[in-house]
């Protein structure tokens, strides 16, 4: 979990990287006519039940009426907790209980509001948009408040790590996996392995991550020059990327096989 001073040196930095990328993510800035301002209260009263005006729900501070979803979000059904509250909390959290139908995302990961935001994209879509909450997120004026910048500048940075993570799949993409009481474990490469397809099959290595307590398998390219050399480099060995320093091979298991089995 971030600390206070951590996050602040994040927000001043992301929200400059914000910026850069013209338009805000989703338009949660964008001027919009008719809508309304809520507060928590009155927006309480938005349950579906009967009697009540309406039934809708905020997220991240925008109000959606979701009552062509009725069956899901109306008094007794599943989801019914999100109605007539912001509970942005409980979209990545699962916790339907009162102490998690909450809007505090404050301590959520980069990850977790990438979630946020692929539910705000769904609501978007999906649900006409009627208003925003007085609190959290927006202030009395209807604009965004620092914790709502807060929010945007993680999902930027959030967006950078995905995309890093996507690269680094691309150049070790996980090894195929299969387990079984009797025959134990099983690794092998493909040229689908972990969903990345290319047009080499590589072989099955531990790969290191800073931080992480176990290695992860994955597979290595076994010809050519490394990741990291231009493909015109004389200099390299012809092996690919198995001399990279956060790789490890699999005792037991040939240096050069596609597949390594380990009984139980």
């Amino acid at each position: 979990m971030l600390r206070v001073r951590g996050r602040e040196l994040l927000l001043g930095l992301a929200v400059a990287a914000v910026a850069m990328v013209g338009a805000w993510l989703m338009g949660w800035w964008i001027p919009r006519s008719g809508f309304r301002l809520f507060i928590p209260e009155e927006l309480a009263r938005y349950r579906g039940g009967p009697g009540d005006p309406g039934l809708y729900l905020a997220l991240l501070g925008r109000v959606y009426d979701v009552s062509s979803g009725r069956r899901h979000y109306e008094p007794g059904a599943h989801y019914s907790g999100f109605a007539g509250r912001d509970a942005s909390r409980a979209f990545v959290t699962g916790d339907y209980s009162e102490a998690g139908l909450v809007d505090d995302v404050s301590d959520l990961s980069f990850s977790d509001m990438l979630t946020l935001k692929n539910w705000l994209s769904f609501y978007e879509k999906n649900y006409e948009f009627v208003g925003k909450v007085i609190g959290r997120f927006y202030g009395e004026d209807g604009l965004p408040t620092p914790a709502l910048t807060l929010v945007e500048a993680m999902i930027v940075k959030g967006l950078e790590a995905s995309k890093q993570e996507m690269k680094e799949k691309q150049k070790f993409p996980p090894c195929n996996t299969e387990w079984s009481s009797a025959r134990g474990s099983r690794f092998w490469c493909s040229r689908k392995s972990g969903g990345v397809s290319r047009d080499w099959i590589g072989v099955p290595r531990k790969l290191f991550k800073p931080g992480a307590k176990e290695p992860q398998c994955v597979c290595v390219r076994t010809t050519g020059p490394p990741s990291d050399q231009l493909p015109d480099n004389p200099t390299h060995r012809n092996r690919g990327d198995l001399d990279h320093p956060n790789v490890g091979e699999y005792t037991g298991c040939p240096p050069l096989a596609i597949t390594c089995s380990f009984p139980p």
